[in-house]
């Protein structure tokens, strides 16, 4: 139990210290946003700090900080560990730079971001890895939420019809301005989101719940390689790529940059916490062997039903089970809108009439519904390595806008060489990959994390020399709209 709350206090200390170094080394300015530079009724729509804050939370906690935790679990105490660094240090750091930056540039997404920052090469390597891990993540998020209102309503309604409905929802929410439905019911789903993560987190505490504490002997399980495969599984929770993907959507309807540690960080360090009660749940009540006997069972939903059941009884589990459903269903709808909003702005097809919406839109449902036919662990793995790849990506671009800047750019390149050794190392030994041996996976990992690393380098310095714009120039804006003398 002091392992646990120990760790959650680290996290809130991390955001009040660690956070505002962050937030001063980038530098928020008092600019004009894209809300009002580029408003257009649809994505770019000016929106309040509590609004914004609770849909980007929404918006990256899918079921990643739940699912991964509990899998990752498996683990043990050593789990604690990386959701705590990874949120600080890497996550925190990711979610803060990609926002920051796509304000600074008319709330531009990954792909063009990589594009401008990482050679035009990269923006067509990282729109096939966006496109991928948000059709990947929209598709999980469909899969997950119908199996836990399937398991949840005892199989008494049909699983196709609630995959039905869930896409019907999606659909809508993809399609119509931000502020309709998005906007409009995130509070309510943001209330039983915090009401579940408070009853099982408060249960876990009341009733001393014998969480295991972080010790010499259990700091490497026995017979689990930590290294790479604990840095992808546990990944929403501490580190996530998907993120990448959802801060343009909020960096379109964010008012100041004054906002954004709040926004960006803030939510990144709400989402370690939610995964710390879901690691710390799956370790109290379930020894590993029984964990995995569950986790085959059914997947990590049955572990969910199980843990909510357990620590609140019938009524109190209902609900919280429903916080855990809402979280997926509230990423899965602005994971396709990302790949809506990420197709658009790669050929330039404007959002304004519903008709263009609907022609990039009606093709990603189709290929996700083909895809909720593949077995939900498969899906997860590559999901976990795209997610990570994409986040290795985003941290190299958030590096390059600083080292440009003359900046402290080691808070973004660290982490970045770090998730980069993993998520080599994992495709070059994982069956899903090249199926390598480890050993020889360490080195290929270590020479291509070298290689790109001095890539870097030598692409940062060459873009210094030439000077590339930071960020969009708004003088015309400003023009047309002066700040009025006081």
């Amino acid at each position: 139990m002091i392992t646990f709350i120990v760790s959650i206090i680290l996290l809130v200390i991390g955001y009040l210290t660690y956070g505002k170094y962050v937030e001063r080394v980038f530098g928020p300015k008092d600019r004009p946003t894209p809300a009002y530079t580029s408003s257009d009724g649809v994505d770019y729509v000016p929106m309040d700090t509590k609004k914004n804050s609770l849909i980007q939370l929404l918006n990256i906690a899918g079921v990643g900080p739940i699912f991964g935790p509990i899998m990752g679990a498996l683990y043990g105490p050593v789990a604690f560990i990386w959701i705590v660094l990874g949120a600080i240090f890497a996550g925190g750091v990711h979610d803060y730079l990609t926002g920051m930056i796509s304000i600074r540039n008319r709330g531009a997404h990954l792909p063009e971001l990589a594009g401008k920052f990482l050679g035009n090469v990269m923006k067509h390597v990282v729109n096939v890895f966006s496109l991928l891990l948000l059709v990947l993540v929209g598709t999980v998020f469909v899969s997950a939420p119908a199996d836990l209102l399937y398991n949840l309503m005892d199989g008494k309604v049909a699983l196709t019809f609630i995959l039905v409905l869930i896409f019907a929802y999606y659909i809508l929410a993809t399609l119509l301005p931000i502020d309709k439905i998005i906007g409009r019911f995130y509070p309510v789903f943001g209330m039983l989101l915090v009401i579940s993560a408070i009853g099982i987190g408060g249960g876990l505490i009341l009733k001393g719940a014998p969480i295991p504490e972080l010790t010499l002997q259990n700091l490497h399980p026995d017979n689990i390689p930590i290294f790479p495969l604990l840095f992808l599984t546990i990944s929403c929770g501490a580190l996530s790529g998907f993120h990448a993907t959802q801060s343009p959507i909020i960096s379109r309807t964010t008012e100041k940059e004054g906002q954004g540690r709040k926004i960006f960080y803030g939510m990144m360090i709400a989402e370690g916490i939610i995964a710390m009660i879901w690691a710390a749940a799956g370790m109290s009540l379930f020894s590993g062997d029984k964990l995995n006997e569950l986790l085959a069972a059914g997947g990590p939903a049955v572990v969910v039903s199980e843990v909510a059941t357990t620590m609140l009884g019938a009524v109190g589990g209902t609900i919280a089970i429903l916080g855990v459903i809402i979280l997926p269903i509230t990423s899965g709808d602005t994971a396709f809108r990302s790949a809506r909003m990420i197709i658009a702005d790669y050929f330039k097809i404007g959002q304004a009439k519903i008709s263009k919406r609907l022609m990039i839109a009606l093709p990603m449902f189709v290929i996700s519904i083909a895809l909720t036919q593949i077995d939900f662990n498969i899906l997860w793995r590559y999901f976990s390595w795209a997610n990570q790849s994409t986040a290795v990506i985003a941290l190299y671009v958030g590096a390059m806008y600083l080292f440009i800047s003359r900046k402290n750019y080691w808070i973004a390149l660290i982490p970045g060489i770090f998730m980069l050794m993993a998520t080599t190392t994992y495709i070059l030994n994982a069956k899903i990959g090249f199926n390598l041996p480890m050993n020889i996976s360490y080195i290929g990992a270590v020479i291509t994390t070298i290689t790109l690393t001095a890539v870097f380098f030598v692409g940062a310095k060459q873009a210094r020399q030439k000077e590339i714009p930071l960020e969009e120039d708004i003088s015309q804006y400003e023009k047309a709209h002066p700040v009025p003398e006081v």
